[in-house]
């Protein structure tokens, strides 16, 4: 038995007018007793019955900006998980990075720390696109971030496009493409710009101020990088992703596949239980990071809030959250899973689907269509 170990870090050097996760603008943060917190946190989750005895298989530092600390500070929680509960030999450790928050001595300190994979945002290498993002760095900042990263002695890159900006073209999504492939990464990530509350981007939609592409011009940039990524050796596994034989990002494959992980830090998620049989449960961290570090430091346990997950809700979210990967899922796993049959259970749903072309049933495995990849939050909305 193993899990998959997430670790955020809340602080950014700007807040990015997109972006809804759990991150705060700041100039200082206290990462010493943030460090010492998350560090509790696993010591505490590491002996509850859903982690206890179980190896870490992946392990994930995401914000925010993880690229702000330290490697010393990130060493210290590797070494801490593997004390703790034992890091799988082959375990992918991925840290995400700001390209304009590093240099060649930060990055060998990751790699050297147990760091095997990094995460860039680069999001796009047009300047007027990357201002209107909010994002910090260049283009240029992002092309010699690559290139350090592979010196410092990562084959593990992925780096991040966001697609479907106000004000872009087909023809600019296909420039961040050909600049993206260039400098050799072994995983792409491609988002298509959503406008969610909370963010600065949802107020100014909502006043006016911006205006989303159109539906057509979505579907269009979509398209190209669904044809034009694996055309470059990047082959589509998931509804976002794209890697190279064999470089899918293992930790996100954990929720994809509605599998166990651990979240520790501020406003971390966790979600424990995919064995046929055992409760499920999913909750959450204190968001502000000062609250999240108060409950640590009193009792080691900063939660916030939890959900008990029925017998019916795990069984929408396995299909729709594995329908995401372009292999999507096989029968004989859903049976072993909740002990049902598939068909039983949604049956009507899918017989709908298949005849529309949505869904299609390949070697005893159920997947999207390619009409049905297009119309996908409308296919998943089926099985909730």
């Amino acid at each position: 038995m193993s899990f998959s170990l997430y670790v955020h870090i809340p602080w950014c050097q700007s807040k990015c007018p997109y972006c809804d996760f759990n991150s705060h603008a700041a100039s200082s943060w206290p990462e010493a007793q943030y460090t010492r917190a998350l560090i509790s946190e696993l010591k505490y989750r590491a002996s509850t019955p859903s982690y206890s005895g179980q190896r870490i298989r992946t392990i994930f530092f995401g914000g925010g900006t993880p690229s702000l600390f330290d490697p010393k500070s990130i060493g210290k929680i590797i070494d801490a998980a593997n004390h703790v509960c034992g890091i799988e030999p082959d375990a992918e450790i991925t840290l995400e990075a700001n390209p304009g928050t590093i240099d060649l001595a930060k990055l060998g300190g990751m790699r050297a720390a147990g760091v095997n994979r990094i995460s860039f945002g680069a999001q796009s290498f047009n300047a007027a696109t990357l201002k209107f993002l909010g994002r910090i760095h260049s283009a240029d900042e992002t092309r010699t971030a690559a290139r350090m990263a592979h010196r410092a002695g990562f084959n593990r890159l992925n780096l991040d496009l966001i697609f479907a900006v106000p004000g872009q073209t087909v023809a600019d999504v296909l420039f961040d493409i050909e600049s993206v492939a260039a400098l050799e990464p072994d995983h792409i990530s491609a988002y298509n710009l959503t406008f969610e509350e909370g963010t600065a981007f949802f107020t100014d939609l909502k006043h006016g101020r911006i205006k989303q592409l159109a539906t057509d011009e979505q579907a269009a940039m979509y398209q190209t990088v669904r044809e034009e990524i694996p055309r470059r050796g990047y082959a589509m596994y998931e509804i976002s992703n794209y890697a190279a034989p064999g470089h899918e990002a293992r930790h996100n494959l954990t929720y994809w596949r509605a599998q166990t992980y651990l979240g520790i830090g501020a406003g971390a998620h966790s979600y424990a239980g995919d064995g046929r049989g055992g409760q499920r449960k999913r909750w959450w961290n204190e968001k502000l990071p000062a609250r999240y570090i108060s409950a640590i430091e009193e009792r080691a346990n900063a939660e916030a809030g939890a959900e008990t997950i029925d017998e019916s809700t795990a069984q929408s979210e396995f299909v729709f959250l594995n329908l995401r990967l372009r292999e999507g899922f096989a029968i004989a796993d859903f049976h072993e899973r909740f002990g049902r049959n598939f068909e039983c259970i949604f049956g009507g749903v899918a017989t709908a689907l298949f005849n529309n072309g949505l869904l299609m049933l390949d070697r005893g495995r159920i997947k999207l269509t390619d009409r049905g990849l297009e119309m996908a939050d409308s296919v998943f909305a089926e099985f909730v």
